[in-house]
């Protein structure tokens, strides 16, 4: 294919040099027993968003849910961005609050500013770990599921981490 033609078709302002046709892979029911799973609550950023499915996939994480106000799984930056972990990673999206009241025995931590040093931790062999929005953080509606508020502990003056940064400290320590 030739260089104009890629720019054509391409969304992004630097194609790259290839171009590949998919199938969308079908939705099926999350399982998240006995397993690490991501809750990514209204990340927004497309490129955010393929960063933390590369990352999971980096660190063996096979699922990631959701909220409905995440950016599209198959928004050509996401894919771009997953450098094709898309393949290896499921993602779900539904409502957080009423899939998480389905969710019992299963722990769920929430990256927050004041929480438990992630640091300190032994690792997980299951449990759901929330992500909140770039700049809103998690939703006030998720954190009556939350059983364990954990964070990354600060040494500089930044106000907070991006949060692809942060899941990916995260999964270092509890993987």
């Amino acid at each position: 294919m030739q260089e104009a033609e890629l720019e054509r078709i391409s969304h992004l302002k630097t194609p790259n040099q290839v171009l590949a046709v998919f199938k969308k892979f079908e939705s099926k029911e999350p399982i998240p027993a006995g397993r690490i799973t991501l809750i990514l609550d209204a990340i927004q950023d497309p490129g955010n968003l393929g960063t933390m499915i590369r990352i999971a996939d980096w660190f063996g994480i096979s699922q990631i849910i959701c909220s409905h106000d995440c950016a599209d799984v198959y928004n050509p930056k996401v894919v771009q961005a997953t450098m094709g972990s898309l393949a290896r990673v499921d993602v779900f999206y539904t409502d957080l609050p009423g899939w998480l009241k389905g969710q019992h025995g299963i722990k769920t931590y929430a990256a927050l500013l004041d929480g438990k040093d992630v640091t300190r931790m032994n690792p997980l062999k299951e449990g759901l770990i929330i992500i909140g929005n770039e700049s809103r953080g998690i939703q006030e509606g998720l954190m009556e599921f939350v059983n364990e508020k954990i964070t990354i502990p600060k040494k500089g003056n930044a106000e907070s981490l991006n949060a692809a940064v942060a899941a990916g400290i995260i999964l270092s320590h509890l993987t």
